[in-house]
């Protein structure tokens, strides 16, 4: 597979999207009951009608379905896309202090009113997604007001970021947690990774500064406070003052990450709006380098460099979570298996070391060999160190959509093909 060339590696990944990603979502996951989408189905099939709906999800599927949109020319696919702008919009949004609810009923009915930034982010990234491929104005004004709404009540004015979790009228919260597993921190790295991937989408629709000014900013805690000092990780959970309060890492956010920082700098490049960096600079402030996207691709090649290293298992899978060196959880979950490919071949386009290329290739085998599910589709949830996939694990579920893998999909096919135009 590593000597595959760039035709068979990209027909292998748009198979898999076109025969395999795009019809599970497209047939399998519509309510046709409660309107949206389903919250909750078993790896066999098994629909759980009664299962919570979760913004995460939903405002994945409508990510997810904008970018197929506009790839596939699909009407199936735009019907989708606006089915889940409606579902967003008509059920999940606060009409009364805006921003997207955290979770709803099976009817629609609301469960959690809290407004957690990680889920107002998500929608950020949707609307400007789904804005970008229909051109449809109020979804790019609901975006902006959700940007609003986070500037004006999460940011952090004093130690700079975003508090994690807010309530409904937009007060500060003592649970900050995003789930269960989460530590209950004033500041995460999942949280800023995913407002920096949301204001990027923002600044690509959207030429005003101050999108482009909060997006420089969130580059500059990356490298400031959330990589570590060798540039080799992100750290997980800070203090309001940005102290480290955890020291293991997940190699699937830090390639995802290595990614979506250099795809930050490369929209502030394109849009032309590096230029305020160097004033900032000339009037003695603290910034980014004089070469900003140039910065960002040195840390993100040694972050890469770290995952394959460290991360990247015998059998091309990606290990999950590490710490000081030594793997502390061996699982392969499905989601950083999509950001390897993507993340390592973004390494090898920026550095040309055939390293990365051939890992990327590998991942993307593993995926095929273990990842995808042959019998009832979409690829399952979790690789366990034996081998074999965990059936008990939910095919569909708050935090299990067609976001990771038909990204991954898409960016290679994107990738390649300007590769070759």
């Amino acid at each position: 597979m590593a000597a595959w060339t760039d035709d068979q590696f990209v027909a292998s990944v748009r198979e898999e999207l076109l025969e395999d990603v795009l019809p599970f979502w497209r047939c399998r996951t519509i309510d046709e009951r409660q309107g949206g989408f389903i919250g909750q189905m078993s790896n066999d099939l098994r629909i759980q009608e009664d299962a919570p709906k979760g913004l995460i999800l939903n405002a994945r599927i409508l990510w997810s379905f904008s970018a197929f949109s506009r790839y596939t020319r699909d009407d199936g696919d735009r019907d989708l896309a606006r089915r889940a702008y409606d579902y967003l919009t008509g059920h999940f949004l606060d009409k009364q202090h805006g921003g997207y609810f955290w979770e709803l009923d099976a009817n629609g009915s609301v469960l959690d009113d809290k407004k957690k930034i990680y889920g107002q982010a998500f929608c950020i990234y949707a609307l400007t997604e789904y804005y970008r491929t229909f051109d449809e104005s109020p979804a790019l004004e609901q975006a902006v007001q959700v940007f609003d709404l986070i500037e004006a009540h999460a940011s952090d004015r004093q130690c700079g970021g975003y508090f994690e979790v807010m309530s409904r009228d937009w007060r500060p919260c003592e649970d900050m947690r995003l789930s269960d597993k989460d530590m209950n921190e004033k500041k995460s790295m999942n949280n800023h990774l995913h407002v920096l991937e949301g204001y990027t989408n923002l600044v690509r629709v959207s030429s005003e500064p101050r999108f482009a000014d909060r997006l420089r900013d969130l580059i500059e805690l990356f490298r400031r406070y959330i990589v570590n000092s060798e540039r080799t990780h992100f750290r997980h959970f800070f203090d309001e003052a940005w102290t480290p309060r955890s020291d293991s890492y997940t190699f699937g956010h830090d390639i995802e990450g290595s990614w979506l920082l250099c795809e930050a700098a490369e929209v502030l490049a394109q849009r032309g709006h590096l230029a305020l960096v160097s004033e900032k600079q000339e009037q003695g402030q603290d910034a980014l380098a004089t070469s900003p996207t140039a910065e960002v691709q040195n840390v993100a090649l040694k972050m890469a460099r770290a995952v394959l290293e460290e991360g990247l298992d015998k059998d091309g899978g990606l290990l999950y979570e590490g710490r000081d060196g030594r793997i502390i959880n061996p699982n392969k979950e499905w989601w950083p298996q999509a950001e390897a490919v993507v993340g390592f071949w973004n390494a090898w386009q920026l550095a040309g070391d055939n390293a990365f290329r051939d890992a990327a290739v590998r991942c993307w085998q593993f995926i095929k060999d273990k990842v995808v599910d042959l019998k009832h589709g979409e690829w399952f949830w979790c690789v366990r160190s034996d081998g074999t996939p965990d059936p008990a694990q939910p095919k569909v579920s708050a935090w299990k959509g067609p976001y990771h893998n038909g990204r991954c999909c898409l960016e290679i096919i994107r990738r390649i093909h300007n590769s070759k135009s």
